[in-house]
């Protein structure tokens, strides 16, 4: 949205509309979506049938009736469900407009797409939740640029603000913004880590201050909105099936009855005439008109009535769903909820099922279980005869050593320890990678009493781990990160975080140490580092690649780390041209991507770590009901192949009987396509 264009172009209001109905096209669309049921056109047809005096041998109120009661029902329920369900626009932001600078409180729903100006936190940071979006549960950070965070709550420096926002038009995609801000001469470049979006839902911040973007309709929350439709089930189209079926037959009678008059006008029907008189002769009209009559004689036949008690017994039903004990969650005092009564029979019909793993079949809690470090693997125990132990037989690690570290940490391997003591350098490297590569934010409400805030669990048990063995993530600023190394408090120059995305499955940070050196710091998936590794890590590459095949059989999530020194002249140039494409407007992805491909090579492996999420409860036993019930379940998961398969075999989702287990590798639609259609064959062959 282009501020200078305000005036030539009108901006949607806030207002949004996510009902399927309203005042007035209520009784229309509704009349519309029930006459697509054959059995109510039916009803309808018959009834013009009955007024024709020729043909009709009943009062037309003997159809209009039920007719109408039938599609009252229906109407009143179709009207609750959409009023159950209709998203409730809040007066208080409905004429909010494009430019407008809004307050929002702890707890409040944000209406409309931000640009994070300023908040209560310090370094201007918001905590959201995104449920609403993606349905994750877990806080995300936000940070508004040092340039507006320093107007504060001031109103009249917020009034006078006077910048240009330059970004992409409307679209739906949660995950990526581009933008630009000029305020005072400068250009500053602006991502999804400073907008807030409808739909979030702001927490532990007291207050923030944020400019309206796009409202209304161009929010990426209504861009995700389809078109309400008209939603039919499979009992509905069964009965349009069987109802069809029953015209089929009550057809037939009415044409043999038909048939059956013709016969009987055509031999003995002139005899009649002085006890039945008629205006028309013709045998053949007179089957005619008594093939009609006899329609609307046999309507009893097709049942008008069944669509109602499908109704009633759909609403009844929703009562059970919600009083249903086994459907409660007593952690959280979560009962189940039928947000609708059109599709519940549905859930009887489901064959398949999709399910993503973090979160959905794990925990979601991880935990730094193992990790390998210059070719040596901590984590496991072992006795004098060289059998690995039970973790309960081993007494955990003492970090007394450490004041800042975690009480709820637990590690196993005392090896790990003293190498940490022993100023291993290659230890010292590992950990003080963790400690500066992440996105991780810390708290600091007590001296010494650190909560890290991260936005994926992965990222906090690194930091986590790295915290414990003497590396301690203390604070950092847009400029700068702050740990303490073995007691000793340092501050790294933060100079670039080359982010992670799904297609890069890596990320990296570049830092100036104390001392003065320039490191880039990198993590990220084991195939995608040692793609950029120096020629002179090949040995090291191979020992670490069997840890990483022994971690993933135990079902642990792995990364591997990587580092390199960057030299001052080269850096000095590319940071350069970072900066001119991190304002682009066009194609900024694409550019970036360009530069991060160039820097991160030449790397140096440390080593790699392992993370364990454990399965939630009852998630075996769940799969194998499902399974006995016939229902295909499909897992989502971006681990390593050997970590899924292992987590397959612990969740019952594969099991040791299976013998046509095969394993898709395509990298593009049409190689998934023909590995499938490949592995059918071998199958039905």
């Amino acid at each position: 949205c282009d501020s200078s264009q305000k005036k030539l172009k009108p901006c949607h209001t806030n207002a949004i509309k996510t009902s399927k109905y309203n005042f007035f096209t209520f009784l229309p669309l509704n009349l519309f979506e029930q006459f697509q049921r054959i059995a109510n056109a039916y009803f309808l047809f018959l009834l013009v049938l009955q007024v024709i005096p020729q043909i009709s041998s009943l009062s037309w109120f003997t159809t209009v009736v039920p007719l109408i009661l039938v599609l009252t029902v229906t109407a009143a329920k179709d009207a609750t469900d959409d009023i159950v369900s209709t998203f409730k626009n809040s007066e208080k932001w409905m004429n909010v407009q494009v430019g407008d600078i809004i307050k929002l409180e702890n707890n409040q729903f944000v209406t409309a797409d931000l640009l994070l100006l300023s908040s209560s936190e310090p370094l201007n940071l918001v905590y959201i939740e995104t449920a609403e979006l993606d349905g994750e549960t877990n806080l995300k950070v936000r940070q508004a640029l040092p340039v507006t965070g320093d107007l504060g709550d001031d109103t009249e420096k917020l009034a006078d603000f006077n910048g240009e926002v330059r970004c992409e038009p409307p679209n739906n995609r949660l995950d990526r913004f581009t933008g630009v801000l000029t305020f005072a001469g400068q250009k500053y470049s602006l991502d999804n880590e400073k907008i807030l979006l409808r739909g979030c839902t702001l927490r532990n911040t007291e207050w923030c201050f944020g400019l309206v973007l796009f409202g209304g309709p161009e929010t990426k929350l209504m861009q995700n909105c389809g078109k309400s439709t008209f939603k039919r089930t499979s009992i509905d189209r069964l009965m349009n099936i069987l109802v069809i079926f029953i015209f089929g037959f009550l057809a037939f009678m009415c044409s043999v009855l038909a048939i059956g008059n013709y016969i009987w006008e055509k031999s003995e029907g002139s005899q009649f005439t002085v006890f039945l008189p008629r205006l028309e002769d013709d045998p053949a009209f007179s089957s005619f008109l008594t093939f009609w009559s006899y329609v609307i004689i046999l309507n009893t036949v097709v049942p008008i009535s069944l669509y109602v008690s499908v109704e009633i017994i759909r609403l009844g039903n929703s009562f059970y769903i919600d009083w249903d004990r086994k459907m409660y969650y007593a952690r959280n005092d979560t009962p189940a909820e039928a947000r609708t009564t059109t599709l519940n029979e549905e859930l009887g019909q489901i064959k398949y099922v999709f399910s993503d793993k973090t979160g959905t079949l794990t925990q979601n809690i991880m935990i730094f279980n193992k990790c390998t470090i210059n070719g040596k693997c901590y984590g496991d125990v072992y006795d004098y005869t060289g059998q690995r132990l039970e973790m309960n037989e081993v007494n955990t690690v003492d970090f007394s050593f450490n004041p800042l570290a975690d009480s709820r940490f637990v590690f196993h391997d005392h090896s790990l320890v003293e190498a940490v003591k022993l100023e291993n350098p290659e230890v010292h490297a590992f950990f003080r990678l963790l400690a500066l590569c992440h996105t991780v934010m810390a708290e600091e409400k007590k001296e010494g009493e650190l909560f890290y805030q991260a936005q994926s669990p992965d990222e906090g048990a690194l930091v986590t781990a790295a915290r414990n063995f003497g590396f301690v993530f203390r604070s950092r600023t847009p400029d700068s990160i702050s740990i303490v190394e073995m007691g000793k408090q340092c501050n790294y120059e933060l100079l670039a975080i080359l982010d992670f995305n799904n297609v890069r499955k890596r990320m990296s940070v570049i830092v100036r140490s104390p001392e003065g050196n320039l490191s880039l710091y990198c993590k990220g998936a084991d195939t995608i580092i040692y793609e950029r590794l120096h020629q002179s890590c090949s040995k090291l590459m191979d020992v670490t690649t069997e840890h990483l095949n022994e971690f993933a059989g135990d079902g642990l999530r792995t990364l591997a780390l990587a580092y390199k020194d960057l030299d001052e002249e080269y850096f000095n140039q590319w940071i350069q041209r970072h900066h001119e494409a991190n304002t682009a407007l066009e194609d900024r992805e694409g550019k970036l991507d360009q530069l991060y491909e160039e820097i991160e090579k030449d790397l140096l492996l440390l080593g790699a770590t392992a993370i364990e999420d454990k399965l939630q409860d009852g998630v075996p036993q769940t799969i194998e009901q499902l399974s006995k019930a016939d229902i295909k379940i499909w897992v989502l998961t971006g681990d390593k192949q050997e970590t899924a398969e292992n987590i397959g075999y612990s969740c019952n989702l594969l099991r040791e009987e299976m013998n046509d287990v095969f394993i898709i590798s395509g990298n593009s639609l049409e190689d998934v396509r023909q590995e499938l259609r490949s592995e059918e064959i071998f199958i039905l062959d």
